[in-house]
C-alpha cells in the first residue's frame, strides 16, 4: 500500500456465507483495499454498517429479510458519501433502475471475473458510475423506445431544466466526464459541474446517473 493513502473500507453484504468468503479472500487480497464487515441479512446490514464507515458496500440484490436495494437507500440516508455495489445473480432491468434510483454507484452481475469485479469497487471508490454495460444499454434503449403502460406526468421535471441542463444531461447519458462536457460544449469544468448541482436539485436527485435514468423516461413517453 502507498504510504500515507488510506485503504478502501468495504462492507460486504450477502446471505450465502460462501460467497463472502470468496468475496473477503479476493478483496482483502488486493492492495489498498480492506474488508471491515460483512452481513448476510438486511437487518444484519442496517445495524452493523454505519458503525463500520465503510467507503464502498457491496450489496447483494436479494436477501431472506428484505433487498439490497432499500439497504443501499437506508445506508445511503446514513452515509451520504457511502458508495454502493449491487451485486446479483438475475439481469433484471427493474431492479437495475430501482437501484439506481435508490443511489447506488454500480450494478454488476455475479459472473463477473474477480478482477472486474476489484476494478468495479475501485471504480465506485473514485465516485464514478460502474454499471454492467451491456444491461445499461438494454435498459436505456427500453427506456427510450420500449412500452411503458404510463406516460410521463404532464408536468415534467424536465421543463423546469434550461436548454444548456437538459443539454449536459443527455451528454451525462452518454457517458462524458466533466471536463469531456465542457470540452464538447466550450465551457469550464467549474461551470459544468455547477450546472450538474442545480440540474440534480431540479431534478430531485443525487447522482448523475439517475438524472440520466429519470430524463431518459420523461423524454421518451410511451409509443401507442
Amino acid at each position: 500500500m502507498v504510504e500515507g493513502v488510506l485503504p478502501i473500507r468495504v462492507f460486504l453484504v450477502d446471505d450465502h456465507e460462501v460467497v463472502r468468503r470468496g468475496l473477503v479472500d479476493l478483496l482483502d487480497s488486493e492492495e489498498g483495499i480492506e474488508v471491515v464487515g460483512e452481513a448476510g441479512t438486511a437487518a444484519h446490514a442496517l445495524a452493523r454498517g454505519p458503525a463500520l464507515r465503510p467507503d464502498v458496500a457491496v450489496l447483494d440484490v436479494r436477501l431472506p429479510d428484505g433487498d439490497g436495494i432499500t439497504v443501499c437507500r437506508e445506508l445511503r440516508s446514513q452515509m451520504p458519501d457511502l458508495a454502493c455495489l449491487m451485486l446479483t445473480s438475475f439481469d433484471d432491468d427493474d431492479a437495475l433502475l430501482d437501484s439506481i434510483m435508490a443511489g447506488a454507484s454500480g450494478y454488476v452481475l455475479k459472473q463477473i471475473r474477480g478482477s472486474d469485479l476489484v476494478s468495479a469497487v475501485r471504480t465506485v471508490a473514485s465516485g464514478q458510475s460502474m454499471l454492467d454495460p451491456a444491461t445499461t444499454a438494454r435498459l436505456m434503449s427500453s427506456l427510450r423506445g420500449g412500452p411503458k403502460e404510463d406516460g410521463p406526468p404532464a408536468d415534467s421535471p424536465l421543463s423546469h431544466l434550461t436548454p444548456r441542463e437538459v443539454e449536459i444531461v443527455g451528454l451525462i447519458g452518454q457517458g462524458l466526464t466533466n471536463r469531456q462536457i465542457g470540452k464538447q460544449l466550450y465551457l469550464s469544468e467549474k461551470t459544468v459541474k455547477n450546472h450538474i448541482s442545480r440540474l440534480l436539485a431540479k431534478l430531485g436527485v443525487e447522482r448523475r446517473i439517475q438524472a440520466a435514468v429519470l430524463a431518459s423516461q420523461l423524454e421518451h413517453p410511451a409509443k401507442e
